[in-house]
């Protein structure tokens, strides 16, 4: 028979009290649930040392509680588990549930990162700290702008700056990059061996198709309002030409 009561000190072995009717795992869950970010374990520990006025537990302990909690999610069949990403702990779908998830948020995703974001966001990751320069010369192209929105998102920031001529700026990936890509850490990322599978993967060339098809309705939409521009300065034009005749004629 299972007991609910949590008034007494339980062993490492089972739950570890925080306070008269509260676990560790349930402390954990509650603050994991409610962050908007990564928490780490550290700072678990620390939040219920406050609350609780006990001493504070160690993170192996903290750890120990978010892999019960895994656990009793698997256990019974939960859509959600609790990930480490960007050094801290976040609730998350469960990966055999991502097709829904990505489904509902798909157009969104798309909008975000384009093929030019993508491409300069990897640069960014593998060669940290980088140049802009750098990243031009591994593209191909001018990054300003790319880099500019990733800043803006959030998923690259400024790291310092190099030590070459003009000193440029140094830039590298946030913590809401590993978050957001679901890593631990940069030692996540995928390695080359890794990628070629994933271009060999026919289920890449589809991915591909989706941001080329994106990528042409970017242009389209530039090409559009270059001409409404046009458009606006032609009949600009062409009104003002029509006020100078109206006022030679009435001088006239």
């Amino acid at each position: 028979m299972t007991n609910n009561s949590h008034t007494e000190v339980e062993s490492d072995t089972t739950s570890t009290s925080t306070a008269e009717d509260h676990t560790l795992e349930e402390a954990a869950e509650a603050i994991i649930f409610a962050a908007d970010e990564p928490v780490p374990a550290d700072r678990i520990a620390e939040i219920v040392a406050e609350v609780t006025g006990q001493p504070q537990v160690s993170e192996e302990k903290v750890h120990a509680a978010v892999q019960r909690l895994n656990e009793g999610y698997d256990a019974s069949d939960r859509a959600f588990e609790i990930h480490e990403w960007g050094e801290g702990y976040r609730m998350a779908t469960r990966s055999t549930l991502s097709p829904f998830v990505k489904t509902l948020f798909i157009g969104e995703q798309e909008k975000s990162l384009s093929r030019s974001l993508m491409e300069t966001l990897a640069v960014i990751a593998y060669r940290q700290p980088v140049t802009r320069p750098e990243v031009d010369f591994i593209r191909g192209v001018n990054s300003d702008y790319a880099i500019g929105k990733l800043l803006e998102m959030e998923l690259v920031d400024v790291e310092g700056r190099a030590d070459s001529l003009g000193r440029p700026l140094l830039y590298g990936t946030t913590s809401l990059f590993l978050e957001q890509f679901g890593l631990k850490s940069l030692e996540d990322l995928p390695t080359l061996r890794e990628v070629e599978q994933l271009l060999d993967d026919p289920a890449f060339d589809e991915e591909r198709a989706k941001l080329l098809r994106l990528d042409k309705e970017e242009e389209v939409s530039v090409e559009e309002v270059l001409e409404e521009v046009e458009d606006e300065d032609v009949e600009v034009k062409e009104a003002s030409e029509g006020d100078v005749s109206s006022d030679e004629q009435h001088e006239r």
